[in-house]
């Protein structure tokens, strides 16, 4: 087996002492004791026990783990380095101790873990003993090293499922979807976790929709999912809209011994929010038992961004009264809530409570929220004022706010200054363009319209085309304009004109445009 090579820049150690601290500290001897009898003998024991000698390698382990835990990578390398140095021999456990924290801690690990590898390997614990393999793999799969944690994995005497699944997340956690699907189809044996590896996985990736075709590959295969399987097919149904797979997994979850886990329950107010039910989502809410900041945040989001503007500040100031003391995610929730209610003077209150109160410093959302505060109300002036003044630069988030406040009132001046931002920001981000074009022609100027989209052809830039989605029997259907690839497209087209005929016996006259139509609508 060869792994290629990694060259380390050198970094400086800290002295630390030949000896660690001791693991625990021994009882003073000359202390008196109780006169009781019975409390001098569990002392006789206590001391007896202690005297026992505690092995060399697990007092250095110990020393080591703590550091490691701490993120305080390089101590604890110098310390393993002081404890070779001293003569004493690492075990198995040393190993993953130390190659654990390299990995939970990439940003320095990348520089140490793979000497330690090297070391691991003269010693031939990376292919005889299948805890340290499987930490190499994690290591190498968390510093980016996803092709070297494949060789070792490749390489072991004996994999476990700890060993395949922790391979698969790698490959997922890089970006290298299809090799974790083969890799896990190759798998001798798969249980829950396996599966919730690659679920989970397609999830944080964006790919919704395959995530939801692996949980019903799982259902299939008789595995019963566990509550963190259920948190990843909750937060696709979240982002995909599908209600109906939504209420199939909470009535699930309602026969299962997880059924008031606050982590399922908060996945679920998001899941019922952001599919438009907030009826059912303040329901799911009510009945936790025991609810977390997480529960009210979703719920103050929840409300905020389903238009209820009013209640989302109530149960802000009611989660307070509560004890909870709101975090950026509470404030975010209430600022969306005074953005979409018109509530400037508000929302500015809560924006500086966020900083002088709570002792909050803003993040780029934060200022986003006041950004579309101002743009709702039609002060444009204000917003640009708050871009131009915040201590980071904007993203095409904020920018494209402003901009679509442009649009509606009609003010180009300002929308061209702002793509001059868009621009330095990503300028190849369709969307910018195509407002502006529809900035331009709205007002009859085709000449600048056209600018842009000759702009648009001078940096290769496409427009994505806009879509709509509909669910039927949890099944998610999607049509694009004009869109006649749905296996179903004769039998919808003639329910189109059906629908079109019984309008215009009602007496509906459709409207006919004489001006020159929008060529990005």
């Amino acid at each position: 087996m060869s792994l290629p090579a990694y060259t380390a820049t050198p970094i400086q150690l800290p002295q630390l002492p030949k000896q660690p601290p001791p693991l625990l500290p021994l009882p003073n001897p000359s202390q008196p004791t109780s006169p009781n009898p019975n409390h001098y003998r569990k002392h006789s024991v206590a001391l007896e026990r202690t005297k026992t000698p505690i092995e060399p390698t697990v007092s250095w382990t110990s020393s080591i783990s703590h550091r490691c835990r701490n993120g305080q990578l390089a101590e604890a390398v110098a310390l393993f380095i002081q404890m070779r140095q001293a003569g004493i021999e690492p075990n198995h456990v040393t190993f993953v101790t130390l190659l654990s924290g390299c990995a939970h801690f990439p940003a320095k690990g990348v520089f140490f873990g793979p000497s330690l590898h090297a070391y691991a390997r003269k010693l031939g614990l990376d292919i005889a003993n299948v805890m340290v393999g499987t930490a190499v793999i994690d290591m190498y799969a968390k510093c980016g090293g996803v092709d070297s944690a494949r060789l070792v994995f490749d390489g072991l005497d004996v994999k476990n499922s700890m060993s395949w699944n922790t391979m698969i997340g790698g490959y997922m956690k890089n970006g290298k979807v299809w090799d974790a699907v083969d890799l896990f189809e190759k798998m001798p044996k798969r249980d829950a976790v396996s599966w919730t590896v690659l679920i989970g996985g397609f999830v944080k990736k964006g790919q919704f929709e395959q995530a939801l075709e692996w949980f019903r590959e799982m259902q299939l295969a008789g595995v019963e999912p566990d509550y963190v399987t259920i948190i990843a097919v909750i937060a696709a149904c979240a982002d995909l809209g599908t209600l109906g797979l939504g209420l199939w997994i909470n009535r699930f979850v309602m026969k299962q011994d997880f059924k008031d886990n606050v982590r399922i329950n908060n996945s679920l107010v998001d899941m019922y929010s952001r599919c438009g039910c907030i009826s059912f989502a303040h329901q799911v809410f009510k009945s936790i038992p025991k609810r977390t900041l997480v529960s009210w945040n979703s719920m103050i989001v929840g409300f905020a961004v389903n238009g209820h503007a009013k209640e989302a500040l109530d149960f802000f100031n009611l989660m307070q009264k509560e004890g909870f003391k709101p975090d950026g995610v509470s404030f975010t929730g209430a600022l969306t809530a005074c953005s979409h209610a018109g509530l400037v003077d508000e929302g500015l209150r809560y924006f500086g409570n966020m900083k002088r109160v709570h002792r909050i410093t803003p993040r780029i959302e934060h200022y986003g929220c006041i950004v579309d505060l101002y743009s709702r109300a039609g002060r444009l002036e204000d917003a640009l004022s708050v871009i131009e003044n915040m201590p980071m630069k904007p993203n095409e988030v904020v920018l494209g706010s402003l901009l679509a406040a442009c649009r509606t009132i009609g003010n180009i001046s300002l929308a061209e200054r702002l793509m001059k931002y868009l621009y330095e920001v990503d300028p190849s981000v369709d969307s910018n363009y195509v407002l502006l074009a529809n900035i331009y022609a709205a007002v009859g100027r085709w000449d600048g319209a056209n600018k842009v989209r000759k702009k648009m052809k001078d940096l290769r830039v496409h427009k994505t085309p806009g879509f709509s989605s509909v669910e039927i029997d949890c099944n998610i259907h999607e049509f694009v304009a004009s869109d006649k690839s749905h296996v179903d497209t004769e039998c919808i087209y003639s329910t189109l004109e059906l629908l079109s005929f019984e309008l215009k016996l009602c007496g509906y006259v459709p409207e006919n445009f004489v001006t020159e139509s929008y060529e990005f609508d």
